[in-house]
């Protein structure tokens, strides 16, 4: 999905709901204090390498397809993990798996990677086996004496104001210095594909990845007098929202993982997305730019087939700190599957004893994709302070829109074990239920799940779409629906219906004064405002006789009032 230009809002005062954690994570001393913290108080839960598991001996066996999310704790040979020293090599076994059919294979640390660090520049240069390449992000660090935490920000589109003002740097990256959108899966740019070759199956996400964690390579090797080694997070929104979530899950020295809005191809539950109205298809994510690896091909039409989803990505970032934030109003971002996603991962934190860990927020008011967001700020806070500066209390909230909450009993077959913390036996099972607090004041209705999250209603209407204009004739035609509504905008669909066999199609409308586009999907728009024209993508062109398609848009408003001046024509 394609995201609108950043534009920085007025916060309004946050507020959330909070839930207990059902037992405190290990921490791992760090050596070095963090803005103006002492070394005795700082403790964070980063790895000190990329991955922790490189050298677990990987079971060769077969995953049965199946419907239903596939258990994170059973191991390839059958087997369940009992301890928390099992999870190293279950997670091993998910990464493997995960780089083979959903994202292309990340390969290790090339064999010379060198650099700099600056208080505006970082650059990295990297040679492997003959080849060469290079490339740059620049850096703000915030006030105060260094050296200090970073956050990695992907394409800058983040509430980076929020984020220095909690203590961290950022490094605004451009992925497409790595992994270039816009090139054929045969042809793929950028420096990832100067190194390992421009036909290479690997997925831009994880091309971007490997981006990453060469910048961290770059950190470590810097000496931190500038920023922190130990202390990295990453963000970013949209599809820098799965790159985002790819970041954080492969490289384990990332302490903060902060993917925003990041729809089909990010978090999403991949089984679960055929079954949500008006999200991403996944034939969609796979062909509107090539993020995922060449190999997931084979699985949008049978994401069943594949032997994992985004809940066990978001279990391999566990215990390391995670805050997960979607937009329920844009149907196309898919936010009840990246709920699921959430729930299944929590089950992976809880088991290893640290449930407090990971954060989730999808009830916000404001529909406008990738927006700054008043709900978002305090947690992102605390997330800061406590993964990257090593100070507070994680927010540990859980805030399911209502319209949009995903339910896990109805998806797993499988329960949580209580893992021990050495090699013995598990000491029972848990279905990972807790209870919900709440402090400060909440900003919906809020009701505590069994699973210890919290729903809430939003401001706003959604719901079933409602019929506006038609336009056209009968051998293309056009009928506009509004989907949702809140105050500032709305998301309106777009259904094109084909009397007789079309290899393209074009549809008008026009916007009332003071409206304006802010986000398109499966179209190509001439304008943002006023009377545009849509055309089809290349993939959703031909359309078979009395078959239809669709394409959708958000809308910046005063009030909802629905496009006029329909036309439809096709060839």
């Amino acid at each position: 999905m394609r995201f609108p230009r950043y534009r920085p809002r007025v916060w309004a005062a946050a507020a959330f709901v909070a839930v207990a954690s059902l037992t405190t994570t290990a921490l791992i001393p760090q050596a070095g204090a963090a803005g103006g913290g002492t070394a005795a108080a700082r403790q964070l839960i980063a790895s000190t390498v990329e991955d922790d598991g490189a050298g677990c001996a990987v079971s060769s066996g077969q995953t049965a397809s199946n419907a239903k999310l596939p258990d994170p704790f059973t191991k390839l040979d059958g087997s369940r993990i009992t301890s928390t020293a099992d999870w190293t090599c279950r997670r091993e076994e998910i990464k493997r798996q995960s780089e083979a059919t959903v994202y292309g294979a990340k390969p290790a640390k090339p064999a010379s990677v060198t650099g700099t660090v600056s208080s505006t520049n970082i650059t990295v240069n990297v040679s492997n086996q003959g080849k060469s390449t290079s490339f740059s992000a620049s850096v703000s660090l915030p006030s105060g004496t260094g050296p200090f935490p970073v956050v990695i920000v992907y394409g800058g589109i983040a509430d980076t104001a929020t984020i220095k003002a909690s203590g961290a740097a950022t490094i605004n990256f451009d992925p497409n210095t790595v992994g270039r959108e816009g090139t054929p899966r045969n042809n793929k740019q950028g420096a990832f594909y100067t190194i390992y070759g421009a036909n290479s199956t690997t997925g831009l996400e994880m091309a971007w990845s490997w981006g990453v964690s060469r910048i961290i390579d770059v950190i470590q090797q810097s000496g931190g007098n500038i920023l922190k080694a130990d202390a990295t997070g990453v963000t970013g929104c949209s599809r820098y929202g799965k790159g985002a979530f790819v970041a954080g899950a492969f490289d384990q020295r990332i302490a903060l993982t902060m993917p925003i809005e990041s729809g089909s191809g990010g978090t999403d539950v991949f089984r679960s997305i055929p079954t949500e109205s008006g999200s991403q298809p996944l034939s969609s994510a796979y062909s509107e730019q090539p993020w995922l690896g060449d190999a997931f091909g084979s699985y949008t039409g049978n994401p069943a087939g594949l032997p994992v989803d985004t809940h066990e990505i978001v279990g391999m970032i566990a215990p390391r700190g995670a805050f997960i934030m979607e937009n329920p109003h844009v149907d196309w971002l898919g936010a009840k599957s990246g709920s699921l996603a959430a729930l299944g991962g929590a089950e992976v934190y809880k088991a290893l004893g640290a449930g407090g860990n990971i954060s989730y927020w999808s009830d916000v008011a404001d529909g406008t994709h990738c927006a700054v967001r008043p709900e978002w700020k305090a947690p992102l806070q605390a997330s800061i302070q406590k993964f990257l500066l090593g100070t507070g209390s994680a927010p540990a909230v859980f805030r399911v829109a209502s319209s949009k909450a995903g339910d896990l009993a109805s998806w797993r077959t499988w329960t949580t074990p209580t893992l021990t913390t050495g090699g013995g036996t598990s000491a029972g099972t848990s279905t990972g239920t807790s209870t919900g607090t709440s402090t400060g004041t909440s900003t919906g209705t809020s009701t505590g799940t069994s699973t210890g999250t919290s729903t809430g209603t939003t401001t706003g209407t959604t719901g079933s779409p409602t019929g506006g204009p038609t336009g056209g004739t009968g051998a293309c035609s056009a009928t506009l629906s509004m989907v949702s509504s809140w105050g500032g905008g709305y998301q309106a669909e777009v259904s094109v219906h084909a009397g007789t066999a079309l290899h393209s199609w074009q549809v008008g409308l026009t916007l009332p004064s003071g409206q304006s586009v802010s986000n398109l999907w499966n179209g190509v728009a001439s304008g943002t405002s006023g009377a545009i024209t849509v055309a089809n993508t290349p993939y959703n062109g031909t359309v078979a006789a009395n078959g239809s398609t669709t394409f959708g848009f958000v809308a910046n408003a005063p009030s909802a009032t629905a496009p006029s001046a329909l036309t439809c024509t096709g060839s």
